[in-house]
């Protein structure tokens, strides 16, 4: 027998679209091909396999169609295929400090423009930005497969094709070199950096989340990651904090071209380093907003050169 599917995940953003379970009656009827990956579960609650790489996708199609007007998306195998909901969290807290310095208004005007540092093969954020706020977007990339991606999206989705442009970026050393030009003026820039230092480190950790998903797999050696992931999405070389602390530094060659920068940082023990970097380059404000999506937690840290007053002069 089927549950009612009304519980609501009150970690989530207020706004949040995705606060009660999924409607995937309503979901079905925009997506059919979800039909086919809904079961009940033990509990009497209908859900999808998430340790199903094809089936996280198809509802991430069904829910972009469903509440983006994002009628054709795809991405390419074994490319990052993020939950959306934790994903639409992001939007919504850069939002709100948005509407910190705009006299407790949310700007929801293209002249809004965010760049996303890493935007992968899905483009996630900047639909989502845009869908919900109407904001425009510059995403990159260093993979050219993934901007390669990205422009099909926007090609097969017209409303997408004004207010998001790419860029891949060239010289993987760097973030916002060669992205940000003398003149550009950016309200926020996002990021969702590789968070492992190394490739082995990635596999440990898939090995881990699919194992939780689906027990029946922990002694697959080389598993599937429900939400796939290419080297790039997934480790660098310093793990998260070496990729911030570049962040951070390169940040304060453009103090008065970006608003707001941020970043999600996955692991709590990098907080104290990264305050230390901030402090380090003059940062004139440092907000750390704290999330969470299920059992997992994570932050936000953003930090602007200009101070409180510098802010509220902002033009949007």
């Amino acid at each position: 027998m089927k549950a009612e599917n009304n519980s609501q995940k009150d970690n989530l953003h207020p706004r949040n679209f995705h606060r009660s379970r999924y409607d995937f009656e309503l979901l079905i009827s925009n997506c059919p091909a979800l039909k086919a990956f809904v079961s009940v579960n033990k509990h009497g609650i209908e859900t999808v396999d998430f340790s199903n790489p094809l089936a996280v996708k198809t509802l991430n199609k069904a829910l972009l169609q469903t509440y983006y007007g994002i009628e054709n998306w795809d991405i390419p195998k074994n490319y990052l295929c993020p939950p959306i909901p934790g994903r639409a969290d992001y939007i919504h807290y850069i939002a709100d400090l948005l509407a910190e310095t705009n006299n407790n208004q949310i700007p929801e005007t293209p002249h809004v423009l965010g760049l996303d540092i890493g935007t992968g093969a899905n483009l996630i954020y900047p639909i989502l930005g845009n869908s919900i706020y109407n904001w425009s977007f510059v995403g990159t990339d260093i993979d050219q497969k993934a901007i390669e991606n990205c422009s099909k999206i926007i090609e097969a989705n017209p409303k997408l094709i004004d207010s998001i442009s790419l860029q891949q970026q060239t010289e993987s050393r760097f973030i916002f070199k060669n992205i940000i030009t003398p003149e550009d003026r950016f309200a926020f820039t996002m990021c969702n950096p590789p968070f492992h230092a190394s490739a082995e480190e990635a596999n440990k950790s898939t090995s881990r989340k699919v194992s939780n998903l689906n027990p029946k797999e922990k002694r697959n050696t080389n598993p599937v990651l429900n939400f796939g992931g290419q080297n790039a999405e997934l480790w660098c070389n310093g793990g998260e904090i070496g990729f911030v602390t570049q962040m951070i530094y390169e940040s304060a060659k453009y103090p008065s071209q970006v608003l707001w920068f941020t970043t999600l940082v996955s692991k709590k023990e990098n907080l104290a380093s990264i305050y230390k970097i901030l402090k380090k380059v003059n940062a004139a404000s440092v907000k750390t907003i704290e999330m969470s999506q299920g059992q997992k937690n994570s932050r936000i840290v953003a930090w602007s050169f200009f101070n409180s007053s510098e802010q509220s002069c902002w033009k949007f």
